[in-house]
């Protein structure tokens, strides 16, 4: 049986999910290809922090063209940024394990930011300081957009 998973699981993975879905929902565990079960939910797990990292870097290259391409803003870019704010705060609500790697993904996410930015402006990389200066709260803020004044600076 172990080797006719292991086939199915290596040709047909969808039909290999849908029996390991029956087997454990018919409590046969024995049946169970435990080694592929296990790989596949440290997978999944491994996915949700991608997706993280994926969301903000979109999010945070958007913050990054917003702030210094301040005259090619368009309804693209604010669609972007709002679509990327509510995924983000969605999927952390959604996996609030995920909030114990924010500082390294934050970290990682920047870095793939810069290099967005860089891209899609066409202005050198070293334009973009090295360290973000947004912070979390701000990144995910429906209030923040970088380079326009913001409600603390017009009561100044």
């Amino acid at each position: 049986m172990i080797k006719v998973m292991q086939n199915l699981y290596e040709t047909d993975f969808y039909a290999w999910t849908q029996q390991q879905a029956n087997l454990l929902r018919h409590h046969q565990w024995s049946q169970l290809d435990v080694s592929n079960l296990v790989e596949e939910i440290e997978f999944l797990g491994r996915k949700e922090r991608q997706e993280l990292r994926n969301r903000l870097s979109i999010l945070i290259g958007h913050l990054l063209k917003w702030e210094y391409q301040s005259q090619q803003r368009s309804r693209s870019w604010l669609a972007t940024i709002r679509v990327q704010r509510r995924e983000t705060i969605k999927l952390l609500s959604e996996n609030p394990s995920l909030k114990s790697y924010l500082e390294e993904t934050l970290k990682e996410a920047y870095e793939n930011a810069r290099d967005l930015a860089s891209g899609e402006t066409n202005l050198p990389l070293s334009d973009f300081p090295m360290q973000s200066l947004y912070q979390l709260e701000e990144i995910i803020s429906d209030r923040f957009y970088p380079g326009e004044p913001t409600t603390d600076d017009l009561m100044k």
